[in-house]
Protein backbone atom coordinates (compact mmCIF):
# COMPACT_ATOMS: atom_id res chain seq x y z
CA UNK A 1 0.00 0.00 0.00
CA UNK A 2 1.63 3.45 -1.04
CA UNK A 3 0.42 5.48 1.39
CA UNK A 4 2.36 9.06 0.42
CA UNK A 5 0.10 8.05 -2.96
CA UNK A 6 -3.13 8.46 -1.04
CA UNK A 7 -1.49 11.28 0.75
CA UNK A 8 -0.61 13.46 -2.59
CA UNK A 9 -3.88 12.43 -4.31
CA UNK A 10 -5.79 14.15 -0.89
CA UNK A 11 -6.29 17.89 -2.38
CA UNK A 12 -7.13 16.93 -5.94
CA UNK A 13 -9.85 14.19 -4.54
CA UNK A 14 -11.51 16.73 -1.90
CA UNK A 15 -11.45 19.35 -4.64
CA UNK A 16 -13.42 17.87 -7.07
CA UNK A 17 -16.32 17.07 -4.42
CA UNK A 18 -16.08 20.54 -3.41
CA UNK A 19 -16.40 21.70 -7.58
CA UNK A 20 -19.52 19.36 -7.35
CA UNK A 21 -20.72 21.30 -4.65
CA UNK A 22 -20.21 19.57 -1.67
CA UNK A 23 -19.59 21.53 1.27
CA UNK A 24 -15.91 21.72 2.30
CA UNK A 25 -16.50 19.87 5.45
CA UNK A 26 -18.84 17.39 4.62
CA UNK A 27 -16.54 16.83 1.38
CA UNK A 28 -13.34 16.30 3.91
CA UNK A 29 -14.88 13.85 5.80
CA UNK A 30 -15.75 11.92 3.11
CA UNK A 31 -12.50 12.24 1.34
CA UNK A 32 -11.32 10.45 4.98
CA UNK A 33 -13.90 7.81 4.62
CA UNK A 34 -12.74 7.00 1.29
CA UNK A 35 -9.03 6.95 2.13
CA UNK A 36 -9.55 4.50 5.24
CA UNK A 37 -11.46 2.36 2.46
CA UNK A 38 -8.38 2.57 0.21
CA UNK A 39 -5.96 0.98 2.85
CA UNK A 40 -8.66 -1.71 3.74
CA UNK A 41 -9.43 -2.40 -0.14
CA UNK A 42 -6.59 -1.61 -2.36
CA UNK A 43 -3.87 -4.33 -0.72
CA UNK A 44 -5.73 -7.13 -2.42
CA UNK A 45 -7.06 -5.32 -5.37
CA UNK A 46 -5.05 -2.09 -6.36
CA UNK A 47 -7.59 -0.05 -8.92
CA UNK A 48 -6.11 1.00 -12.31
CA UNK A 49 -7.02 4.71 -12.03
CA UNK A 50 -6.77 5.87 -8.08
CA UNK A 51 -7.78 9.44 -7.86
CA UNK A 52 -10.95 8.30 -10.19
CA UNK A 53 -11.18 5.14 -7.55
CA UNK A 54 -10.84 7.83 -4.74
CA UNK A 55 -12.76 10.12 -5.90
CA UNK A 56 -16.25 7.63 -6.72
CA UNK A 57 -15.82 6.13 -3.44
CA UNK A 58 -15.91 9.73 -1.79
CA UNK A 59 -18.52 10.93 -3.83
CA UNK A 60 -20.56 7.95 -2.75
CA UNK A 61 -19.50 8.36 0.86
CA UNK A 62 -20.96 11.99 0.42
CA UNK A 63 -24.01 10.86 -0.91
CA UNK A 64 -24.53 8.69 1.99
CA UNK A 65 -24.37 11.19 5.15
CA UNK A 66 -26.42 13.59 3.10
CA UNK A 67 -29.15 11.34 2.64
CA UNK A 68 -28.71 10.48 6.54
CA UNK A 69 -29.03 14.51 7.38
CA UNK A 70 -32.43 15.84 8.69
CA UNK A 71 -32.38 18.06 5.38
CA UNK A 72 -32.58 14.93 2.97
CA UNK A 73 -35.74 15.61 1.18
CA UNK A 74 -34.50 19.17 0.08
CA UNK A 75 -31.22 18.34 -0.92
CA UNK A 76 -31.62 15.27 -2.59
CA UNK A 77 -32.63 17.12 -6.26
CA UNK A 78 -29.36 18.52 -6.26
CA UNK A 79 -27.36 15.70 -5.22
CA UNK A 80 -29.37 12.54 -6.72
CA UNK A 81 -27.77 11.98 -9.64
CA UNK A 82 -24.21 10.21 -9.40
CA UNK A 83 -21.92 11.19 -11.97
CA UNK A 84 -20.59 7.94 -14.44
CA UNK A 85 -17.72 6.40 -14.06
CA UNK A 86 -14.74 7.35 -16.21
CA UNK A 87 -11.58 9.50 -16.25
CA UNK A 88 -11.48 12.20 -13.62
CA UNK A 89 -10.42 16.41 -14.37
CA UNK A 90 -7.32 16.91 -14.65
CA UNK A 91 -7.73 20.36 -13.37
CA UNK A 92 -5.25 20.83 -10.25
CA UNK A 93 -7.16 23.19 -7.67
CA UNK A 94 -4.54 22.68 -5.04
CA UNK A 95 -3.84 25.96 -4.47
CA UNK A 96 -7.46 27.04 -3.88
CA UNK A 97 -7.64 24.23 -1.36
CA UNK A 98 -4.22 25.94 0.04
CA UNK A 99 -5.61 29.09 0.57
CA UNK A 100 -8.88 28.02 1.56
CA UNK A 101 -7.28 25.98 5.18
CA UNK A 102 -5.00 29.11 5.46
CA UNK A 103 -8.05 31.11 5.50
CA UNK A 104 -7.47 34.14 7.64
CA UNK A 105 -10.24 33.66 9.85
CA UNK A 106 -9.19 30.81 11.50
CA UNK A 107 -6.28 30.62 14.51
CA UNK A 108 -2.71 29.99 12.94
CA UNK A 109 -2.83 26.58 14.83
CA UNK A 110 -6.53 25.46 13.64
CA UNK A 111 -4.96 26.75 9.59
CA UNK A 112 -2.24 24.45 10.62
CA UNK A 113 -4.20 21.21 11.80
CA UNK A 114 -6.73 21.84 8.59
CA UNK A 115 -3.76 21.85 6.20
CA UNK A 116 -2.42 18.77 7.55
CA UNK A 117 -5.81 17.18 7.14
CA UNK A 118 -7.16 18.31 3.94
CA UNK A 119 -4.33 18.98 2.18
CA UNK A 120 -1.85 16.87 3.41
CA UNK A 121 -4.12 13.75 3.65
CA UNK A 122 -3.08 12.80 7.74
CA UNK A 123 -5.32 11.55 9.76
CA UNK A 124 -7.06 13.36 13.22
CA UNK A 125 -4.97 10.86 15.15
CA UNK A 126 -1.52 11.37 13.25
CA UNK A 127 -2.17 15.47 13.60
CA UNK A 128 -2.57 14.52 17.51
CA UNK A 129 0.42 12.92 18.14
CA UNK A 130 2.35 14.72 16.11
CA UNK A 131 1.32 17.91 18.28
CA UNK A 132 1.30 15.77 21.59
CA UNK A 133 -2.31 16.46 22.21
CA UNK A 134 -5.51 14.68 22.81
CA UNK A 135 -6.96 13.24 19.69
CA UNK A 136 -10.13 14.28 20.91
CA UNK A 137 -8.94 17.92 21.37
CA UNK A 138 -7.64 17.64 17.68
CA UNK A 139 -10.77 16.84 16.29
CA UNK A 140 -12.57 19.47 17.72
CA UNK A 141 -10.01 22.05 16.91
CA UNK A 142 -9.86 20.33 13.12
CA UNK A 143 -13.92 20.13 13.51
CA UNK A 144 -14.17 24.01 14.38
CA UNK A 145 -11.98 25.04 11.30
CA UNK A 146 -14.12 23.22 8.78
CA UNK A 147 -16.75 24.64 9.77
CA UNK A 148 -15.66 28.38 9.90
CA UNK A 149 -14.25 27.90 6.28
CA UNK A 150 -17.51 26.26 5.14
CA UNK A 151 -18.97 29.41 3.88
CA UNK A 152 -16.31 30.77 1.99
CA UNK A 153 -16.08 30.23 -1.59
CA UNK A 154 -13.97 27.91 -3.48
CA UNK A 155 -12.65 30.12 -5.76
CA UNK A 156 -11.93 32.95 -3.38
CA UNK A 157 -8.24 34.73 -4.21
CA UNK A 158 -6.01 33.45 -1.61
CA UNK A 159 -3.12 34.74 0.36
CA UNK A 160 0.02 33.34 -0.55
CA UNK A 161 2.24 35.00 2.34
CA UNK A 162 -0.96 33.46 4.88
CA UNK A 163 -0.23 29.80 3.20
CA UNK A 164 3.62 30.48 3.70
CA UNK A 165 3.71 31.03 7.04
CA UNK A 166 1.42 27.66 7.78
CA UNK A 167 3.65 25.77 6.11
CA UNK A 168 6.99 27.56 8.18
CA UNK A 169 4.93 26.53 11.41
CA UNK A 170 4.39 23.16 10.22
CA UNK A 171 8.08 22.91 9.65
CA UNK A 172 9.20 24.28 12.83
CA UNK A 173 7.42 21.60 14.39
CA UNK A 174 10.06 19.10 13.58
CA UNK A 175 8.21 15.82 13.96
CA UNK A 176 7.31 13.54 16.81
CA UNK A 177 5.54 10.07 16.63
CA UNK A 178 4.72 8.38 13.38
CA UNK A 179 4.70 11.45 11.45
CA UNK A 180 7.43 13.89 10.34
CA UNK A 181 6.27 17.05 10.07
CA UNK A 182 9.79 18.98 8.33
CA UNK A 183 9.19 16.55 5.64
CA UNK A 184 5.62 16.58 5.54
CA UNK A 185 6.16 20.26 4.77
CA UNK A 186 8.81 20.55 2.59
CA UNK A 187 6.72 18.03 0.37
CA UNK A 188 3.90 20.34 1.14
CA UNK A 189 5.80 23.47 -0.11
CA UNK A 190 7.53 21.97 -3.30
CA UNK A 191 3.53 21.30 -4.22
CA UNK A 192 3.28 24.71 -3.80
CA UNK A 193 6.01 26.07 -5.19
CA UNK A 194 4.74 24.05 -8.15
CA UNK A 195 1.99 25.54 -8.62
CA UNK A 196 2.83 28.98 -7.77
CA UNK A 197 5.56 31.63 -9.18
CA UNK A 198 6.50 33.49 -6.18
CA UNK A 199 9.84 34.19 -5.05
CA UNK A 200 9.21 33.35 -1.42
CA UNK A 201 7.48 30.10 -2.13
CA UNK A 202 10.92 29.26 -3.27
CA UNK A 203 12.43 30.89 -0.47
CA UNK A 204 10.85 29.60 2.01
CA UNK A 205 11.44 25.52 0.01
CA UNK A 206 15.11 26.50 -0.24
CA UNK A 207 15.28 27.41 3.92
CA UNK A 208 13.31 24.18 4.89
CA UNK A 209 15.96 22.22 2.83
CA UNK A 210 18.90 23.96 4.26
CA UNK A 211 18.36 23.22 8.01
CA UNK A 212 16.78 19.93 7.04
CA UNK A 213 20.18 19.26 5.77
CA UNK A 214 21.37 19.78 9.19
CA UNK A 215 19.10 17.43 11.05
CA UNK A 216 21.35 14.41 11.37
CA UNK A 217 23.84 16.32 13.22
CA UNK A 218 21.43 18.11 15.40
CA UNK A 219 21.20 15.81 18.30
CA UNK A 220 23.88 13.15 20.09
CA UNK A 221 23.41 9.65 19.92
CA UNK A 222 21.77 10.14 23.77
CA UNK A 223 19.05 12.84 22.28
CA UNK A 224 20.86 15.44 23.31
CA UNK A 225 21.02 19.02 21.59
CA UNK A 226 24.26 19.28 19.52
CA UNK A 227 24.76 23.59 19.07
CA UNK A 228 25.56 24.23 15.39
CA UNK A 229 29.21 25.27 16.02
CA UNK A 230 29.66 21.31 17.82
CA UNK A 231 27.68 19.74 14.66
CA UNK A 232 29.70 16.84 12.80
CA UNK A 233 29.38 18.72 9.41
CA UNK A 234 30.35 15.34 7.31
CA UNK A 235 26.88 14.39 8.91
CA UNK A 236 25.05 17.13 6.89
CA UNK A 237 22.79 16.74 3.15
CA UNK A 238 24.80 18.02 0.70
CA UNK A 239 22.72 16.56 -1.41
CA UNK A 240 19.92 18.79 0.21
CA UNK A 241 22.13 21.34 0.71
CA UNK A 242 22.45 22.13 -3.50
CA UNK A 243 19.37 22.21 -3.71
CA UNK A 244 18.54 24.57 -1.50
CA UNK A 245 21.25 26.83 -2.25
CA UNK A 246 20.21 26.17 -6.58
CA UNK A 247 16.90 26.92 -5.23
CA UNK A 248 17.62 30.41 -3.46
CA UNK A 249 20.10 31.41 -6.07
CA UNK A 250 17.14 31.49 -9.00
CA UNK A 251 14.90 33.38 -5.91
CA UNK A 252 17.19 35.99 -5.86
CA UNK A 253 17.73 36.72 -9.06
CA UNK A 254 14.34 37.65 -8.97
CA UNK A 255 14.84 41.21 -7.05
CA UNK A 256 12.08 40.55 -5.05
CA UNK A 257 13.34 39.77 -1.58
CA UNK A 258 11.68 38.44 1.43
CA UNK A 259 12.03 36.93 4.65
CA UNK A 260 12.25 33.46 3.75
CA UNK A 261 14.78 34.08 1.30
CA UNK A 262 17.03 36.22 3.40
CA UNK A 263 16.46 33.60 6.49
CA UNK A 264 17.57 30.98 3.49
CA UNK A 265 20.80 33.31 2.40
CA UNK A 266 21.50 33.11 6.04
CA UNK A 267 21.17 29.41 6.33
CA UNK A 268 23.77 28.79 3.28
CA UNK A 269 25.88 30.72 4.67
CA UNK A 270 26.25 28.51 7.55
CA UNK A 271 26.04 25.51 5.22
CA UNK A 272 28.51 26.78 2.99
CA UNK A 273 31.51 26.88 5.95
CA UNK A 274 33.32 23.87 6.08
CA UNK A 275 34.34 24.56 9.52
CA UNK A 276 32.15 26.67 12.54
CA UNK A 277 35.45 29.22 12.41
CA UNK A 278 35.31 29.84 9.01
CA UNK A 279 31.63 30.68 9.23
CA UNK A 280 31.04 34.59 7.29
CA UNK A 281 29.36 36.18 9.74
CA UNK A 282 29.80 39.98 8.93
CA UNK A 283 28.18 38.73 5.73
CA UNK A 284 25.49 36.91 8.07
CA UNK A 285 24.90 40.30 10.39
CA UNK A 286 24.71 41.92 6.66
CA UNK A 287 21.47 39.32 5.97
CA UNK A 288 20.19 40.44 9.44
CA UNK A 289 20.01 43.58 9.41
CA UNK A 290 18.04 42.77 6.00
CA UNK A 291 15.51 40.66 7.81
CA UNK A 292 15.19 43.56 10.25
CA UNK A 293 14.40 45.79 7.84
CA UNK A 294 11.70 42.90 6.18
CA UNK A 295 10.00 42.65 9.46
CA UNK A 296 11.19 44.13 12.42
CA UNK A 297 11.24 41.17 14.18
CA UNK A 298 12.33 41.03 17.48
CA UNK A 299 13.08 37.52 17.54
CA UNK A 300 15.47 38.57 14.36
CA UNK A 301 17.09 41.48 16.67
CA UNK A 302 17.71 38.39 18.61
CA UNK A 303 19.46 36.25 16.37
CA UNK A 304 21.54 39.66 14.91
CA UNK A 305 22.86 40.00 18.62
CA UNK A 306 24.13 36.46 18.75
CA UNK A 307 25.74 37.01 14.82
CA UNK A 308 26.83 40.53 15.98
CA UNK A 309 29.29 39.04 18.68
CA UNK A 310 30.57 36.57 16.71
CA UNK A 311 31.56 39.47 13.74
CA UNK A 312 32.77 42.23 16.39
CA UNK A 313 32.78 40.41 19.86
CA UNK A 314 31.02 39.77 22.54
CA UNK A 315 30.81 43.32 23.80
CA UNK A 316 29.17 44.11 21.02
CA UNK A 317 26.36 41.75 20.89
CA UNK A 318 25.63 42.30 24.51
CA UNK A 319 25.29 45.91 23.66
CA UNK A 320 22.60 44.95 20.79
CA UNK A 321 20.95 42.65 23.00
CA UNK A 322 20.74 45.10 26.16
CA UNK A 323 18.68 46.84 23.56
CA UNK A 324 16.09 44.18 23.53
CA UNK A 325 12.99 43.13 25.75
CA UNK A 326 14.69 40.84 28.71
CA UNK A 327 11.06 39.20 28.58
CA UNK A 328 11.48 37.65 25.13
CA UNK A 329 11.81 33.75 23.97
CA UNK A 330 15.54 33.02 24.84
CA UNK A 331 16.69 35.93 26.03
CA UNK A 332 18.09 34.66 29.19
CA UNK A 333 19.64 31.84 27.12
CA UNK A 334 21.34 34.17 24.54
CA UNK A 335 22.89 36.46 27.21
CA UNK A 336 24.14 33.41 29.02
CA UNK A 337 26.38 32.41 26.21
CA UNK A 338 27.38 36.20 25.40
CA UNK A 339 28.80 36.33 29.04
CA UNK A 340 30.36 33.28 28.32
CA UNK A 341 31.91 34.46 25.50
CA UNK A 342 33.11 37.62 27.54
CA UNK A 343 34.56 35.58 30.03
CA UNK A 344 31.90 36.49 32.56
CA UNK A 345 31.84 32.61 33.63
CA UNK A 346 29.78 32.84 36.81
CA UNK A 347 26.76 35.63 35.38
CA UNK A 348 27.17 33.11 32.45
CA UNK A 349 26.55 30.05 34.72
CA UNK A 350 23.39 32.03 36.60
CA UNK A 351 21.79 33.06 33.08
CA UNK A 352 21.84 29.41 31.63
CA UNK A 353 20.09 27.90 35.10
CA UNK A 354 17.84 30.56 35.00
CA UNK A 355 17.10 29.93 30.83
CA UNK A 356 16.75 26.51 31.62
CA UNK A 357 13.58 27.21 34.06
CA UNK A 358 12.17 28.85 31.18
CA UNK A 359 13.33 26.43 28.47
CA UNK A 360 9.89 25.86 26.10
CA UNK A 361 10.39 22.08 25.50
CA UNK A 362 12.98 19.29 27.47
CA UNK A 363 15.92 19.32 25.03
CA UNK A 364 16.65 22.66 25.52
CA UNK A 365 15.47 22.69 29.57
CA UNK A 366 18.53 19.40 29.81
CA UNK A 367 21.03 21.41 27.29
CA UNK A 368 20.86 24.71 29.06
CA UNK A 369 21.30 22.43 32.52
CA UNK A 370 24.24 20.96 31.00
CA UNK A 371 25.73 24.20 30.32
CA UNK A 372 24.91 25.79 33.67
CA UNK A 373 26.48 22.54 35.19
CA UNK A 374 29.67 22.80 32.79
CA UNK A 375 30.35 26.02 33.78
CA UNK A 376 29.95 25.94 37.81
CA UNK A 377 31.83 22.74 37.53
CA UNK A 378 34.67 25.20 36.03
CA UNK A 379 34.04 28.09 38.61
CA UNK A 380 34.70 25.45 41.79
CA UNK A 381 38.08 23.75 40.72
Amino acid sequence: MDEALLRSLTPSVLTVLVRRGADFAAAEDAVQDALVEALRVWPADPPRDAKGWLVTVAWRKFLDATRAETARRRREDRFEEEPAPGPTSTVDDTLQLYFLCAHPSLTPSSAVALTLRAVGGLTTRQIARAYLVPEATMAQRISRAKRTVSGVRFDQAGDVATVLRVLYLVFNEGYSGDVDLAAEAIRLTRQLTAAVDHPEAAGLLALMLLHHARRAARTAPDGSLVPLAEQDRGRWDTRLIAEGVEILQAALARDRLGEYQAQAAIAALHADAPRAEETDWVQIVEWYDELVRLTDSPVVRLNRAVAVAEADGPRAGLAALAELDSALPRHTAVAAYLHERDGDLKTAARLYAEAAHQAPNLAERDHLTRQAARLNTRLHR
